[in-house]
């Protein structure tokens, strides 16, 4: 795995930006090919990310810990407990990666009751687009359309923080999520440019051929993902919540991103190594 040049700047953060709180659903589907995973493509020109393929998500909003969300399923204490952290944030990476879900797929992970989910988003597209306006929070959403966030329809994936090396950084909370019956996973985002259904397999395969662009979280999700077989498999994954940052080295004259475990990693530490290659100076 190699970085576009222009995802390192060319001067680093000092000290290093503190990273913000995020959350990232990985919305799965079965089919007749095997398990499917929701994909976008970000707009090129985003400050974060721009043209890479990512999943759905983005950062917590102040709104998102409001304690009047109307909520079923794993309290804020199990949350906690799986992504080691305070029971406030837990409850805000949850109600983020429902209400981040919703504005960037139009999937809703929230039903009348304990028992039903919503099986038609349509009704609900001006409260979308007034959820990304920032117009109202999650809590007054649900609240003033009879509806309970499901917390029970997520499961924990997997915690990834940005590399120092960047300017803007975030600690985001990986969750996955099944596509409730009757839903579909639109672009009807202004974050987007295209938007797909892969097989992780065929993602992966797309992203060693340079037709799409993947950060390691998101190519390690995939690998992780093409283990198994159906989405039943995946919301039954038993996962260890580990904090992985990776790190950057010059491997030559590429970017080489390194994670833990790579006999790289330890001296990569917060800058580019000048002992991985002899044709670049650091920066």
């Amino acid at each position: 795995m190699v970085l576009p040049a222009n995802m390192v700047p060319a001067e680093f953060p000092d000290p290093p930006v503190p990273p913000k709180d995020a959350a990232t659903v990985v919305l799965v589907r079965d089919t007749a090919a095997g398990l499917e995973a929701f994909l976008i493509r970000r707009v090129v020109g985003m400050a974060f990310a721009g043209g890479m393929t990512v999943f759905p998500g983005g950062g917590v909003d102040r709104r998102d810990a409001d304690a009047d969300v109307a909520w079923t399923g794993p309290d804020a204490a199990w949350w906690a407990s799986r992504f080691s952290c305070t029971e406030p944030l837990a409850r805000a990476l949850v109600c983020a990666a429902v209400r981040e879900t919703f504005e960037e797929s139009g999937v809703l992970l929230a039903g009348p009751d304990a028992d039903s989910v919503v099986s038609d988003t349509r009704p609900y597209a001006t409260a979308r687009q007034a959820l990304v306006d920032r117009a109202f929070s999650l809590a007054q959403f649900l609240a003033d359309a009879g509806l309970v966030l499901r917390a029970d329809l997520i499961r924990p994936w997997a915690n990834w923080v940005t590399p120092e090396e960047e300017p803007r950084r975030y600690d985001t909370k990986f969750f996955v999520a099944a596509l409730p019956d009757g839903q579909r996973a639109d672009g009807a985002t202004s974050e987007a440019d295209h938007v797909e259904w892969r097989r992780p397999a065929d993602a992966i395969a797309m992203w060693q051929a340079g037709e799409r662009g993947l950060l390691p979280p998101t190519w390690m999700t995939l690998s992780d993902l093409g283990e198994l077989a159906t989405v039943a498999d995946a919301m039954a994954a038993e996962r260890v919540i580990e904090r992985v940052m990776p790190k950057v080295i010059r491997d030559g004259s590429t970017l080489r991103p390194v994670l833990p475990g790579d006999p790289d990693y330890p001296r990569a530490a917060a800058h580019l190594d000048p002992r991985a290659g002899d044709t670049l100076e650091p920066r």
